[in-house]
């Protein structure tokens, strides 16, 4: 259909039929069928850096950028789906097409509670701080090296934003209300960021990952299984939100 979406987005049924026992093997996925306005949707790409402190992830990430990310970039671009980035506020900040959308010292106003050395384990509270790790350093280092990847570069009038607040004050400008999240990692940035799914999704938009575009930093038990990534995506299906393959999603837009 001309200038809409046209998906079925994917989601966790809690719920049985009728005459089927309810108990969690019983449960299942289903799908929805959306015709979205192109003007109301928006694609987000969540820190999609040049490169990772972790060796796997990293190749996990740059595999995905090069087969998934760029092909469904490029046809959204074509479609002229709205597009904005979000690499990381250092990142974007430094960016020229930082929308910069929120004047100095416009924030959310936060009182003394928890007490400021509590949130920073310092002074009393200092034994309660998670040990310095012997390569912090080299991380330190590594992290002050990152950009956005250079397949994954700005275009045109694509917007880049530092914040969640931000990201809600250029989707209120656009009239978007549909989000599509890819990028890194699942189970941090895509779900934990201001920016994020879940921040975001608490502020009444509706919430699309493309699951086929993402990975997340796992751990030495579920690395093979990818545990992390499936677990962090069947989270945000479980709680309300959707998830979409990219193919998907380029067979959905208009022509």
């Amino acid at each position: 259909m001309k200038n809409k979406i046209t998906i079925a987005p994917r989601y966790y049924r809690w719920h049985v039929d009728k005459g089927v026992v309810w108990i969690e093997k019983n449960t299942n996925y289903a799908h929805l069928n959306w015709k979205i306005p192109i003007s109301q949707t928006a694609l987000v790409l969540v820190d999609i850096w040049s490169h990772h402190y972790l060796q796997d992830t990293a190749a996990r990430s740059e595999k995905i950028v090069h087969n998934k990310i760029v092909p469904l970039l490029s046809a959204c671009r074509k479609a002229k789906m709205p597009i904005v980035h979000a690499p990381a506020p250092r990142l974007a900040e430094a960016h020229p097409s930082w929308v910069n959308l929120i004047e100095k010292g416009d924030t959310e106003n936060r009182d003394n509670w928890p007490p400021s050395e509590f949130r920073s384990k310092t002074g009393t509270y200092e034994h309660y701080a998670r040990p310095i790790e012997p390569r912090e350093e080299e991380l330190t280092k590594t992290r002050a090296k990152l950009a956005m990847h250079p397949l994954v570069q700005v275009e045109g009038k694509e917007a880049v934003i530092s914040t969640g607040e931000e990201l809600h004050r250029w989707c209120k400008q656009q009239g978007i209300l549909f989000l599509f999240y890819l990028g890194f990692n699942t189970n941090a940035c895509i779900l934990m960021r201001d920016y994020g799914t879940l921040a975001m999704g608490r502020r009444g938009y509706e919430i699309i990952l493309l699951r086929d575009c993402t990975t997340g930093m796992e751990s030495y038990e579920t690395h093979e299984s990818l545990g992390q990534t499936r677990g962090a995506v069947l989270f945000l299906e479980m709680f309300g939100h959707y998830s979409l393959k990219s193919k998907e999603l380029i067979a959905g837009l208009p022509e």
